[in-house]
């Protein structure tokens, strides 16, 4: 009875949560229509499916449901935002499951244990449904690495990833010392295996809370591979055997791995970033082939921990970002030591006697093919969503390009199965666009809630050396969307204080606001490149969310000296043609 009372209150306060922090946005909601309450900002965009055109809801017996008018629709909040046609996110009405005691095995089988499975089968639990979480690693191609419950960001993804990032951070940071006062030997350097065992640790730390929490939340965790029988059907693939367990709705949050090149050698002697934060040995002068945020990652640590990274670059460097900021990052890099190949692709890898890879590469340019010799080759060249093991077609559900298409509601294009992070085609791979898509999915669900996943104006950080974060939207799309003429870019070079006395470069340290050149000056997109990067732009995330302008920003009064106030310190623009390096750090 004191667990059911505890679960309740949980649940009312979070409600009360909801309330509160929607009501600028809602004027109307009250305490005695809390289900109005959980009506906010969602999408911009309207439900399409690329296979079968744009389709209707439908109920718990897939019956279609009527669509809202797009005029006048209820629980619209009433805000404007350059970047979110708000009215088309509440066309259509939110489907919600309800639970169906025996008649299944559970209400709801997540089938993932990543961080958007998870989020979304512990929310649900919250909400009173069965739920059982079915999760499964193959091991790496190459070395068979494997690893536990947590999904690609705690296991190989953004945890070890910034720790090993923190570790490059900190030996720059000792030599820095020296100029600082402090006595530091010269001979200081990184115990590759030591630093690989702490990351693992707590890697592995983290693995035991996550199923401990799973426990306690009477989450069944399933540890085994699934793949449909029918839509309401799984056969699990366990150590023990086989198991056929059935639900009434299912979330599809399998995610994805990297990708390999059909080239001889790739999968016999290169690895990915999968194999790269256990490996058993240091990796010593290593070729990064990829050049998107993992790649550039990756380089940047190995060569601050003092290794010999080089970067392979296909066509362009941070496909995706805006690519004055790429560029920079880039040069900031090579200004490091680390050598980019630009232009070129891998042929073939080969071991030789020695137990080093001989690589051979093309210049797509010019045609011209050259050879070098590396300890070790690391791919990241994209990844791939895992679809292959599903049986997709016993569901009847969709793949385009080994993603799942969904629509507004992250439901696919069968009633009862949804699909949440990385697998969903065309969304932002971030862990926490997959945290909260999968918590808002099981409020739908099982909670009443009518509120839908924001997937615009997501901000994210690039962990290399001098660190580059962003929001919104970038300077080239600003352009195709409005026209340069509409376009106005404040722009400025600074000068990080902590930067003057080890006299390190300020070359690279370069933000820039991307608006509206008339009116309001709405903000479309916030761009910086510097020292702790994802701590700076967080909040002023926030703030572009809200439907930042020029003038609010220049006219905010910055903490002094730290280099986020270099936001409110923009008063040049590219148009005006003037000097954008500052004079003083204090003028």
């Amino acid at each position: 009875m004191n667990l059911c009372n505890l679960r309740l209150n949980v649940v009312f306060v979070r409600q009360c949560s909801t309330i509160y922090t929607s009501g600028i946005l809602q004027n109307k909601c009250t305490l005695r229509n809390v289900p109005s309450c959980f009506s906010s900002p969602a999408q911009n965009f309207q439900r399409t499916m690329s296979s079968t055109g744009q389709r209707g809801s439908r109920d718990s017996s897939g019956n279609p449901m009527a669509a809202v008018p797009a005029s006048g629709a209820a629980g619209v909040p009433p805000f404007q935002h350059p970047h979110c046609d708000r009215q088309a996110m509440y066309e259509q009405p939110v489907r919600k499951m309800r639970t169906k005691g025996g008649s299944y095995d559970y209400d709801l089988i997540v089938i993932g244990g990543g961080s958007a499975g998870l989020a979304c089968a512990k929310e649900a639990v919250l909400n009173g449904a069965r739920v059982a979480c079915l999760d499964y690693v193959k091991p790496t191609p190459t070395l068979g690495t494997k690893w536990g419950v947590g999904g690609t960001c705690v296991n190989v993804g953004c945890i070890p990833k910034k720790l090993m990032h923190q570790a490059s951070l900190l030996g720059e940071a000792v030599h820095e010392a020296a100029a600082y006062g402090w006595n530091v030997d010269d001979k200081i350097k990184p115990d590759w295996n030591k630093l690989v065992q702490s990351v693992q640790n707590h890697i592995k730390s983290v693995n035991w809370v996550t199923r401990v929490d799973l426990r306690d939340k009477k989450v069944e965790y399933i540890n085994g591979l699934g793949s449909f029988v029918d839509s309401h059907t799984m056969l699990a693939k366990l150590k023990s055997g086989e198991r056929t367990i059935t639900a009434q709705t299912f979330v599809i949050a399998v995610g994805g791995r990297p990708r390999y090149p059909d080239i001889p050698g790739a999968v016999e002697y290169g690895i990915t970033s999968d194999d790269l934060f256990s490996l058993d040995r240091e990796p010593g002068k290593t070729l990064v082939v990829g050049a998107g945020y993992i790649g550039l990652e990756c380089a940047g640590f190995l060569k601050g921990l003092g290794y010999e990274p080089t970067v392979m670059v296909r066509s362009i460097v941070l496909r995706g970002f805006d690519q004055q900021m790429a560029e920079l990052v880039a040069a900031s890099m090579e200004e490091r030591g680390i050598p980019f190949l630009r232009k070129s692709v891998p042929l073939s890898v080969e071991k030789q006697d020695d137990g080093k890879l001989l690589v051979k590469f093309k210049n797509t340019e010019t045609g011209e093919e050259a050879e070098d010799v590396f300890d070790t080759v690391l791919w990241a060249i994209g990844r791939k969503g895992l679809v292959e093991d599903l049986n997709l077609p016993n569901a009847g559900v969709s793949v385009q390009k080994d993603k799942i298409p969904v629509d507004s509601q992250e439901a696919t294009n069968v009633a009862n199965i949804y699909a949440v992070g990385d697998i969903i085609y065309g969304k932002p791979e971030l862990t926490p666009v997959a945290i909260l898509a999968g918590r808002l999915l099981a409020r739908r669900l099982y909670g009443g809630s009518t509120q839908r996943m924001d997937y615009k104006d997501v901000a994210t950080t690039v962990f290399t050396p001098l660190e580059y974060a962003c929001v919104g939207l970038s300077e080239e799309d600003a352009i195709k969307q409005y026209g340069a003429d509409e376009v106005e870019v404040f722009h400025g070079y600074y000068k990080p204080t902590e930067f003057f006395i080890p006299q390190k470069s300020v070359r690279y340290c370069y933000l820039k606001a991307v608006a509206e050149r008339h009116g309001d000056q709405r903000v479309y997109g916030l761009h910086y490149i510097g020292p702790v990067a994802g701590e700076v732009i967080q909040g002023f995330a926030a703030a572009l969310k809200s439907g930042l302008t020029i003038n609010t920003l220049i006219n905010t009064v910055g903490i002094h000296p730290t280099t986020a106030e270099e936001f409110t310190r923009l008063a040049i623009t590219k148009r005006s043609g003037l000097d954008p390096t500052p004079a003083s750090c204090c003028s």
